[in-house]
């Protein structure tokens, strides 16, 4: 597929990871944080199982690659959503959208120290850029950081989803995305069952009683989580996980714009310009360097 179809399906994936932003802050008023991450889940397996049996194409995978598949269904499923709902909710909006920024920072790094993968100038501004975009968002009204214990969660469930592209990358040179994506969340889903049960045994599970909020629960996993994890490990292979990672910096930007209008938020000035910060750290990170012409090219 052409890297530009790629680059925009990885645009689509921002916007879709920035309707999930509002929904889960909303769903979590309703659910708790384990049980909804579980939840969603489930309801994503289960579409993604029910598209491996209609393509009938999914393919058994080699004892390596279900080592990479285990790893990345850990880090990337299990670790990512467990702490990532859970900080959230012991954490502010603004820590988490400032955390979760971080990602394409270890990624660059981890891309660099892992894959040996080339850190360009350009994605090295990029990112910068980016996070400045991202912090300007986050402090606007002269707020300040604390480190909290939702601040470590959400912390972790960066690094988890930063590692996960790492073993995404390696499993995506021998599998297609879609059959990577299914099986990764699969076995992250498994693997969450146990926590789902001692939530239930602390007495801490509960869950909502109204079908449009399970619903709106069952449209955020097919669509926000299934259909947009297709075309980001699809991004993954064509572009690699520290261009597919810049991609994240701009959902804080159109959770605020959805909040907006769904919700009744203001929209500030430091937001606009955090904002146009992060739009054009993504642009720069994806630019190409210009390649020297040869003598008497084009004559």
């Amino acid at each position: 597929m052409p890297e530009r179809n790629v680059l925009w399906k990885l645009w689509g994936v921002s916007l879709l990871w920035g309707f999930n932003y509002v929904a889960s802050a909303y769903l979590l008023r309703d659910f708790s944080p384990i049980f909804l991450s579980f939840a969603r889940l489930v309801v994503m397996s289960l579409f993604l199982i029910s598209v491996a049996v209609i393509n009938k194409s999914i393919r058994r995978p080699t004892s390596r690659e279900w080592g990479l598949l285990l790893f990345a269904g850990i880090f990337g499923t299990l670790f990512n959503q467990l702490f990532y709902f859970t900080g959230l909710q012991h954490s502010t909006a603004g820590n988490a959208a400032l955390i979760i920024a971080l990602s394409p920072i270890a990624t660059l790094l981890l891309s660099r120290l892992f894959l040996k993968e080339e850190v360009t100038w350009l994605k090295l501004c990029g990112s910068v850029v980016a996070l400045v975009g991202v912090v300007c968002i986050v402090l606007y009204g002269g707020k300040t950081l604390g480190i909290s214990k939702g601040d470590v969660y959400l912390l972790l469930a960066m690094l988890g989803m930063s590692i996960s592209l790492l073993f995404i990358r390696r499993l995506t040179s021998g599998m297609s995305s879609y059959e990577v994506t299914i099986y990764s969340t699969v076995i992250g889903t498994i693997l969450m069952s146990p926590a789902v049960g001692v939530e239930a045994l602390q007495g801490h599970l509960h869950a909502s009683h109204h079908l449009l909020t399970w619903l709106l629960l069952i449209g955020v996993a097919v669509i926000g989580q299934g259909v947009a994890g297709f075309w980001w490990n699809q991004g993954i292979a064509v572009v690699g996980p520290s261009t597919s990672a810049m991609f994240m910096n701009i959902p804080p930007f159109i959770a605020i714009i959805v909040s907006f209008f769904l919700l009744g938020d203001p929209i500030r000035a430091a937001q606009v310009g955090g904002g146009i910060l992060i739009l054009a750290g993504v642009m720069i990170a994806n630019m190409k360097r210009r390649q020297p012409r040869e003598i008497g090219a084009g004559i």
